[in-house]
């Protein structure tokens, strides 16, 4: 799966070099995990047309560390790094606010497929489930991308002093 090589290679550039990182990156692979589960039992090219529709509890984990790893980027992860910002004078450049904009514009809709599935119930038909699930891998996907952009951005924007 391309979104769990991709992580592969995140875990590589930047594991171990930050405590939160690391722990947001965990977070991540939690969710990169729930959602493979979730996406393992839709049906594929090799199995039959039956869709076997995860229990609720196996909804409720997902949406838990979905709102776990939305969380964690925006009220820990981001808010280190605007300290650390402070305490160097530092100022965002324009990329680094535009692509922040990006990330910010992905999680509305994460949301709302929390809202949509967490409180599922086995009698609920789920109906939009494939198609909703389908959405929410290629928005996490995104969200990944430009995170990982957002982080080497940062990255860069440390290693150079202010007014340099």
């Amino acid at each position: 799966m391309v979104m769990l090589n991709k992580f592969n290679q995140v875990q590589e550039q930047w594991g171990g070099s930050n405590e939160v990182i690391d722990h947001w990156l965990e977070t991540r692979q939690d969710l990169i995990v729930e959602f493979c589960q979730l996406a393992a039992l839709q049906p594929s090219s090799a199995k039959s047309a039956v869709t076997e529709l995860p229990s609720p509890k196996e909804l409720q984990s997902f949406c838990q560390h979905l709102i776990d790893y939305i969380s964690e980027g925006h009220f820990k992860i981001y808010d280190m790094v605007m300290d650390r910002w402070r305490s160097t004078g530092f100022k965002a450049t324009d990329e680094i606010s535009s692509t922040y904009a990006k990330i910010v514009l992905t999680t509305e809709p994460l949301l709302n497929f929390n809202d949509k599935y967490a409180q599922v119930v086995k009698d609920d038909e789920l109906s939009d489930f494939e198609q909703d699930l389908s959405k929410m891998g290629e928005l996490i996907e995104l969200r990944f991308e430009v995170e990982d952009h957002l982080i080497q951005l940062i990255a860069d924007s440390l290693t150079i002093p202010p007014g340099a």
